[in-house]
């Protein structure tokens, strides 16, 4: 058995993140918690999938930080029609597009950029 993915990214602003993740990578709720040691947080992903993200905030302690413009979440769409109607998800949901910091992700990929400085590769291909 594959063991099971988590990537968590801590944000100031959890409502909006989940919403903008959820819309433009049409991820469901797979879970919640309130004030778990002083934490909030909701996981996203597909129901029985092998990754989910997790995003936390900690009321009172707002983050300052902006990750590398290297830290980047890849999602490889081989279908043209897919990887196109993801792309113009992810604008409506809210994400910047944005100029990859490695010219390798322009090739077949388009970058995006939440307002914490997470970005989110959407590639045309499959996975490698």
């Amino acid at each position: 058995m594959l063991p099971q993915l988590r990537v968590a990214h801590p944000t100031s602003d959890l409502e909006r993140i989940v919403a903008m993740y959820r819309e433009g990578l049409d991820l469901d709720e797979l879970g919640h918690f309130r004030d778990h040691e002083g934490f909030d947080g909701v996981m996203l992903g597909v129901a029985g999938g092998p990754y989910h993200l997790e995003f936390t905030h900690r009321p009172g302690h707002p983050e300052t930080t902006r990750p590398s413009a290297e830290a980047l979440l890849v999602f490889y769409l081989p279908d043209p029609q897919e990887w196109h109607q993801r792309c113009e998800k992810m604008r409506r949901a809210g994400f910047l597009s944005v100029p990859p910091n490695n010219p390798y992700w322009a090739r077949a990929g388009q970058t995006f950029e939440d307002p914490d400085g997470y970005r989110v590769v959407i590639h045309h291909s499959d996975w490698p």
